[in-house]
């Protein structure tokens, strides 16, 4: 355990931010203590709020002098515990959510600029309050938080048209761990001036410093857009269609999501309002989603031609084409939801892989084998972005197991499951990040290189080793 931090030392990281924005008591620090899925619970004797760039500066400068650890928090929707305190030490938490600002929209030049602490929906409604879209979607998009989107490089349900959050970004605003700021807020799609330093910072996780703004890409609002819902018999069947999709479609297919009848079944269960549009089951489903820039009647066309195409290929066995704004979102609240009705089912042990998208097929069928034979009874829901590769491949305890007997076999599941992600070419993280979950097998995995060079980065950005320490490389070889 780290010594605990002196009452002298809380009060004067109280000072720059206002004793009203310094929490301390257990009952309000409580929230930022543990992470969405409860696997994490740390400790910390004070969270900070601050409202400006100055004054994570100067928090920043303080830590840097009293070797004070910094983990940053926005929205704590994070997955691997990547925002979440050590357990047992005296990590101070700094949350950005008092700067949630828009600072400003620029429709002719397609950009918006947000303070790292902005809500993602909230930049949703900003950027079509001025006729344009800003496409990162996530279930969590009405509490996480710019910042993070950016430090975990989210992806979200859009990244086969428009990308992830890397793709998504112009320029940034950094405080580093010394306090020192880079305004590196560039509005520019052209810009080869040397190290790109914007992309070290996403998907690093808080561990180099923390985003307080950034510049985000605005595309115009689609004219057209078609979602349906159709069952197929195999994920062999939903790679053809996507295949067909993307033939016919090219980037007007903004989104093609596989699911289970397992995740269709305890979707429809445990969400309100969740009902499956079609009459009969089926062993697999698709939903797809295609935006238009021209027309209604051509996203209307396309779509008509992938289920006309794929029902007389016979990949298609049933289809539902939303008629309705409403009805779109509920077929995509459908998706979205799908990890919630887990939690009903007892426990879960997840992973957020990718692998090429022509190995999908491969890869679950295998997972499936491995997974029964080490663990009968087990429940598999395998589900996520066809598109990208990006498969939640997920896992429910046996009807009447212990929960945490189960959740103990963790590390075990995960080294199956990782096993033929990574013999297929693929990653054992897809779009949530390392934090303290995979940071151990991330460095029994990768080459002894890359990791030296991650460490070479964190010591050069955070030589005090303050910024979010225990999340994503060790500096201890």
């Amino acid at each position: 355990m780290s010594s605990a931090i002196s009452t002298d030392l809380l009060d004067r990281f109280a000072a720059i931010v206002g004793d009203k924005y310094a929490l301390r008591s257990e009952a309000d620090l409580a929230p930022h203590l543990i992470e969405n899925r409860g696997l994490y619970h740390g400790s910390s004797p004070l969270l900070l709020k601050p409202g400006s760039v100055e004054e994570v500066s100067d928090i920043m400068k303080l830590a840097t002098e009293s070797g004070t650890a910094i983990v940053p928090q926005t929205g704590n929707t994070g997955l691997v515990g990547g925002q979440t305190p050590r357990a047992g030490k005296s990590d101070i938490i700094l949350s950005l959510e008092r700067m949630n600002r828009i600072r400003d929209v620029d429709p002719v030049a397609n950009v918006l600029v947000a303070d790292g602490g902005a809500i993602l929906a909230d930049v949703q409604k900003a950027a079509e309050a001025h006729g344009r879209l800003f496409p990162l979607s996530l279930g969590s998009e009405g509490s996480c938080r710019i910042g993070g989107n950016l430090s975990t490089n989210a992806g979200g349900t859009a990244v086969l048209a428009y990308g992830n959050m890397r793709q998504l970004c112009l320029g940034l605003e950094v405080v580093l761990p010394t306090g020192e700021i880079w305004d590196g807020l560039r509005r520019l799609k052209k810009d080869n001036t040397g190290y790109d330093l914007r992309d070290l910072f996403i998907g690093a996780e808080g561990t180099l410093g923390i985003i307080t703004g950034a510049v985000l890409k605005l595309f115009p609002q689609p004219l057209g857009h078609h979602v349906a819902f159709a069952g197929l018999n195999s994920v062999e069947d939903a790679l053809g269609l996507f295949n067909l999709a993307a033939s016919l479609c090219g980037t007007s297919l903004t989104g093609f999501e596989l699911m289970p009848r397992f995740g269709v079944e305890i979707t429809t269960r445990h969400i309100d309002g969740v009902r499956d549009p079609l009459d009969a089951a089926y062993p697999w489903y698709v939903l797809i989603d295609i935006s238009t820039s021209d027309s209604a009647e051509t996203a209307e066309r396309m779509m008509n031609a992938v289920l006309e195409q794929g029902f007389e290929a016979g990949l298609v066995l049933d289809a539902a084409i939303a008629s309705s704004v409403a009805q779109q979102k509920a077929i995509w609240h459908m998706r979205e939801s799908m990890s919630d009705a887990q939690k009903p089912e007892g426990g879960s042990i997840k992973h957020d892989v990718s692998v090429p998208v022509s190995k999908i097929p491969h890869f679950i069928a295998e997972a499936e084998e491995a997974v029964m034979a080490a663990m009968p009874g087990a429940r598999i829901c395998a589900f996520g972005h066809m598109g990208d590769g990006n498969i939640h491949y997920n896992i429910s305890q046996p009807i009447g197991a212990d929960k945490a007997a189960f959740i103990a076999r963790w590390r075990e599941m995960n080294h199956i499951v990782h096993g033929l992600v990574l013999a297929h070419g693929g990653s054992i993280s897809a779009e949530h990040g390392i934090g303290q979950l995979k940071r151990d097998e991330l460095a029994a995995i990768r080459p002894a290189i890359e990791i030296e060079l991650m460490r070479r980065i964190k010591r050069a950005f955070d030589p005090a080793g303050i910024m979010n320490p225990g999340k994503v490389v060790s500096l201890d070889p």
